[in-house]
């Protein structure tokens, strides 16, 4: 297999669980500098993907490269220190710890106390909660605030790309469009961001580039205003298959 000199692509992935293939061979492109949104209905296999590239779930077949480096094989820690930094789906800050002490987790990988005091101060310039509420337990801010730490401390390890699974999850309206704000915020400052996204009218119309996942493949692919007009959309989230909607007309 040849090395790829995309940013991150996949290529023929094939990945599960217990034997079971969720991934059926999958194959696109993550562009450098923007923002790529992962959409499809439940089941399609969105979650297992974005574990994938962090080393979660190891890929049975195929391979995904980073910047020329084939990520298969590679352990979670390995693909970290590449620059690949994933925000889980369910909340993952230390309850009785400090916002500054759960921030501070995420340059475990940095021995120089002075890389880290600057990154801290980076940081708190474009999350200000962090310095708002440093001394604050963790446990004692609400989703959406936990969410903005939680992306704050994935900047801790400067990465390259931010995976975020689900980051809307459990969040009211307006904590919906702070959390939105916020990723293309940390885009802006030069992160590129995979995304799956359950609000994903929403995360498409901020994408710059889109996959649809349905059964374990990618069914389309395009801009994140392509894919959001697309006519065929509407039927993934309404629980049928793209054939369905070109038999029976339906759309978004």
């Amino acid at each position: 297999m040849a090395e790829s000199d995309a940013f991150v692509r996949f290529e023929g992935v094939v990945a599960g669980y217990g034997g079971g293939d969720v991934l059926k061979g999958v194959d696109f492109e993550v562009p450098q500098g923007g923002i790529t949104c992962i959409v499809g209905p439940n089941g399609s296999g969105k979650s297992t993907l974005l574990k994938t590239v962090s080393g979660l779930v190891h890929p049975r077949l195929g391979q995904i490269w980073f910047k020329g480096t084939p990520l298969v094989g590679l352990s979670p820690k390995e693909i970290l220190k590449l620059g690949v930094v994933q925000v889980p789906q369910n909340h993952s800050l230390f309850r009785e710890m400090t916002v500054e002490q759960n921030v501070e987790l995420g340059a475990f990988l940095v021995k120089d106390r002075k890389v880290i005091a600057q990154r801290m101060d980076h940081v708190r310039d474009v999350f200000p909660i962090v310095a708002e509420r440093a001394k604050d337990k963790a446990g004692s801010l609400s989703g959406g605030q936990q969410r903005l730490v939680e992306f704050a401390r994935c900047l801790m390890l400067e990465p390259q790309l931010v995976v975020l699974d689900e980051p809307s999850m459990g969040l009211d309206p307006k904590t919906l469009r702070a959390m939105f704000a916020t990723i293309k915020l940390m885009n802006s400052v030069g992160r590129t961001v995979l995304l799956v996204e359950q609000n994903a009218r929403q995360a498409l119309k901020m994408s710059h580039f889109a996959v649809v996942l349905e059964n374990g493949q990618v069914r389309l692919s395009g801009t994140g205003h392509e894919v959001l007009n697309n006519p065929e959309i509407g039927a993934l989230y309404l629980g049928g298959s793209i054939e369905e909607a070109a038999v029976t007309g339906e759309g978004s």
